[in-house]
Order: C-alpha cells, then structure tokens, then sequence
C-alpha cells in the first residue's frame, strides 16, 4: 500500500508528541512493507526532499500569514499528493486534514484523521466549520481516548476509532536509576520530579512551579526538572527567580528524544500539570521507566491514569492540591512502588508495534472500502 502522511511540523526540529509519534509510526508501516511519504513543514537548512528509514519525506515552506499562509502551504501539498498518488492520504490532526479532503474531491483519494488532542480541545481560527467539513467527508476518523471521542461526537455525529498512541521500549533497555543518575549528575538520595513537554501556558508548568515552592517548605531535599522548551520558558524561569526556587528547579531545555529515557529512570515521580490533555502520549515514557503519576484530571489522562492504581489524579490550575499529593508519593515509598510496578505492566499494551497493528487494519478497511465503491 502506498500511503501520505501529512503532519504539520517534524523532527529533528520538532520533538512534541504527535510528530516523533509520526516518525515511529512512519517507521514500522515501512517495515510491514508499505510505501510511505510524509509530506510536513520545510525547516531552514533542511533539504526539501530526502528519505529517512525507508519512508519518503517532503518539506514544503509554509508561510505564517493566518489563512493566505495554510492555503499556500495545501496547494502545493496537494500538487505533492497528485505525484505521489497514493492509495490513502492520513492526517496527523484535523489541522492537516484539509488538503487530505481536497485530494479526495480532485483525485478520488481516500482519507483518514487521527485526532491529535489539542485540535480537538482547544478553541482555533474556524475550528468548528472546518472539522465538521473534513469529518463528514472522511473515511476514517480515530481518537485517543473515549473522553475524545465524545468531544469529537459533538461536532460531529459519526463513528469512531478509539486507540492510544505508542512508546518504544527499546529506548528504555539496560537503562538503570544508578546509571542514569551517573550520566546526568544527579545525587543519588535526592526525590527528583520530572516534566517533560512543551513549555507552554496549556502544559500548566507554572503551577507546578508554584507547587515547588509549597513543598520545599516542607521537604528540602526535592529536585524539579523541566525537561523541554518552548514559548513560556523565559516567564517560567522568571517566576522561578522570582519565588528564589533556582536551587530546586532546572531548566534542562530541548533534549533529543533518545535522551528522554534517561531523565525518566533517573526520576522519583512524574508529573503532568496539563489544563487540557487529549492523551498524554509521555505518560507512556513514564509507564516504561517505571514512575508513578501524578497527573490532572483532564481530557483522556484519567483513562490510562487510574486513581490509586498507577498515580494519583488532581485538579487542574491547583498548586496548593498538587503539591499536597506529591508529598504523599514522595512520604509513602510503598505506594511509588505499588505504582510502578503497575505501570511497567501497564505499557506492555502501548507498544508502537502493537498500535501500527491497529493503524495498519484501518488502512486496509478503508482502502478496500473505497475499491468497491
């Protein structure tokens, strides 16, 4: 099968979730024998066509001009997909899902959304004309999460596939807390919290940054890393200057995502402050180092983040609720145990081969769907 991918933005530039899920996914479809082309976003030095573990990859410039700059940037998206002439066009996120409609209606290519999270629960620029067009128009359309779903069925009532993202594990094999804490420099006694993520205002870091400065009140020996950058990080290490946190908190920055690994298993517990959070795909990073959660109780997070069971849920924009739980964990070691051993069996099901399975099944569903048509 010769299958499109589109995705707005990738690596090695672009490290978030949805495109290094992209890249794993790229991967695996290749090996099971498909011809894969990503086409995504052109990066400055980048060159605009190259190929990257078997899969095809197209840059195309894209202009940030609000609406002039995404129509330059679907039309020659689609002159790209008339060339390649695929026998399905996915999209990475109802953003990307426009020039897969187009497609569809020029060239008779079938089509598939895989819902990304934020597309879905953050208010955009005709977000709702939009996504009704290319949902009602799709062949497919997938979720991470049942709480997902339901926010997608209020736009749009159709059916829906449910499945979550992947974790290689690779990356996680013959990595140990004593070495990984070698490598990083870490003090082996110190209770370190981890976040790794985009800094931006919906990660909801600032009030994990003020939920540090309730807990060193209390236990001096805890350590935050924040692990990524992002449009908040000056105002962030603002506010941790301000509340005299520069001991307790550091700003690792942009790490590769092989390096990520190693920031987990060096961790005590991992914490994701999100206001809104459609699934969490590095909750599963988590799950493989083995760390207990503590997670808000938002979007699809209390689907894979059962209370008590693998972490502990808390109210969003709650500072004073977040660090009295982080206190618990940190106070109750039989409790971290409990939960990490749950979560090292947890992420057994969220192997990217196993989730390419899924993927690979609504491809051929939809492909020989449309033949008979």
């Amino acid at each position: 099968m010769k299958i499109a991918v589109l995705v707005f933005a990738f690596p090695p530039k672009w490290l978030a979730g949805t495109e290094l899920a992209t890249y794993d996914i790229a991967k695996r479809l290749v090996s099971k024998g498909h011809e894969v082309h990503i086409l995504t976003s052109l990066d400055k030095g980048l060159p605009k066509e190259s190929i990257e573990e078997g899969f095809y990859l197209h840059r195309i410039r894209f202009s940030r001009i609000n609406l002039l700059g995404a129509v330059i940037f679907w039309l020659p998206m689609l002159s790209k997909l008339r060339k390649i002439n695929p026998d399905l066009v996915h999209a990475q996120g109802i953003g990307m899902a426009t020039p897969a409609l187009m497609a569809k209606v020029f060239f008779n290519i079938p089509y598939s959304i895989w819902c990304q999270g934020s597309d879905v629960y953050l208010p955009w620029n005709f977000k709702r004309p939009l996504s009704k067009l290319v949902f009602r128009h799709a062949d497919a359309v997938a979720a991470f999460s049942e709480n997902m779903k339901k926010e997608i069925q209020k736009i749009s009532d159709r059916a829906i596939y449910v499945f979550p993202s992947g974790v290689d594990l690779q990356l996680f094999e013959n990595l140990t807390r004593e070495k990984a804490r070698s490598n990083l420099q870490i003090n082996k006694d110190q209770k370190i919290l981890t976040f790794v993520g985009t800094l931006r205002p919906v990660k909801g870091v600032k009030y994990l940054i003020q939920a540090m400065d309730i807990l060193i009140k209390q236990k001096t020996d805890i350590r935050l890393i924040l692990v990524g950058d992002g449009p908040d990080r000056k105002a962030l290490q603002r506010m941790t200057e301000d509340l005299k946190l520069g001991n307790y908190i550091t700003f690792i920055g942009k790490v590769s995502h092989e390096k990520v690994p190693e920031f987990m298993v060096a961790s005590d517990i991992f914490v994701l402050p999100s206001l809104s959070e459609g699934f969490g795909s590095v909750n599963l990073e988590a799950f493989a180092a083995g760390l207990p959660i503590v997670a808000t109780k938002v979007g699809g997070l209390p689907e894979i983040i059962k209370e008590g069971e693998n972490g502990l849920l808390v109210e969003s924009k709650n500072p004073k609720q977040l660090a009295e739980i982080i206190l618990l964990l940190l106070d109750n070691p039989e409790l971290r145990n409990k939960f990490s051993e749950n979560n090292k069996l947890k992420v057994k099901n969220y192997t990217w081969d196993n989730v390419v399975d899924v993927l690979e099944k609504m491809f051929i569903d939809i492909t020989n769907k449309h033949q008979l048509q």
